[in-house]
């Protein structure tokens, strides 16, 4: 099965039609934030303050970035549990974020706050952050720079390669692929 190309900000109809378990590559501009950005954010708008960016329609990449070597954009990118941002998620999701890319299951919460905002939740393959890093074409601070590495970065990608792990409908395939195996293994008994 080929991936599918996904370009940010993401087209409705296009993200509507991404299914779980579907490889795409995606291109264009996503925004950096893991634990510390997200805290800051979510205290901003508890005091009714402006995030540092638009977040209406944008992707957001769980990763702290390390420091890039000379001639490179950005040093290793692998994606951060996601788990991790679950408790302020939702309140995003309710100001127009459309997709977050990370590793690993999210919560009931998340996972009905996106059925009804209608996001996607992409997986990047932890332990390639090398690889992707290479999709990485340009990168700036643009928000908590005292954050260091969980600053808030704006990327420019080119063929960010990941998975549709949980889609628009709430469709989950960590958990069709425990199903299929279960299914599987219960055949053999």
């Amino acid at each position: 099965m080929s991936a599918i190309k996904v370009t940010i900000p993401i087209d409705e109809n296009l993200l509507l039609s991404l299914k779980a378990g579907e490889r795409v590559l995606i291109s264009g501009t996503i925004y950096t934030a893991r634990d510390a950005a997200h805290k800051r954010m979510s205290e901003a708008l508890e005091k009714g303050e402006d995030l540092p960016f638009n977040i209406e329609g944008q992707t957001i990449y769980y990763v702290g970035p390390t420091p890039a070597k000379p001639g490179q954009v950005i040093g290793s990118a692998g994606p951060t549990t996601s788990g991790r941002m679950d408790r302020y998620t939702p309140s995003l999701l309710d100001r127009g974020l459309k997709g977050m890319i990370g590793k690993g299951y999210r919560s009931k919460e998340v996972i009905d706050s996106m059925k009804k905002n209608k996001a996607v939740y992409f997986a990047a393959i932890g332990g390639s952050g090398a690889l992707i890093a290479r999709s990485i074409k340009k990168m700036e601070v643009i928000a908590y720079e005292d954050l260091g590495p969980e600053a808030i970065y704006k990327l420019t990608v080119e063929d960010f390669p990941a998975v549709v792990i949980i889609d628009s409908n709430g469709t989950d395939w960590y958990q069709l692929g425990k199903q299929k195996f279960n299914e599987q293994n219960a055949g053999q008994q």
